[in-house]
């Protein structure tokens, strides 16, 4: 799980850069993207955090 956390933020990473050095956005709106894009991948570590102890069977299934 770890390996596949890292992947999620490095690509969450590299896509905000990228997208505040491929526009000509306020910087506000580049760190809207980029806070966005780190709720996402935070969000899609909880889920996968919530699917592993669903898959066995914790008691407690929130992460």
């Amino acid at each position: 799980m770890k390996n596949s956390t890292l992947k999620a933020a490095t690509i969450a990473l590299f896509s905000g850069l990228f997208i505040m050095g491929c526009e000509d956005n306020s910087a506000e709106d580049a760190g809207e993207r980029i806070d966005e894009a780190i709720t996402d991948t935070q969000n899609a570590v909880e889920d996968a955090c919530e699917e592993v102890k669903e898959g066995v069977n914790a008691e407690e299934t929130n992460c």
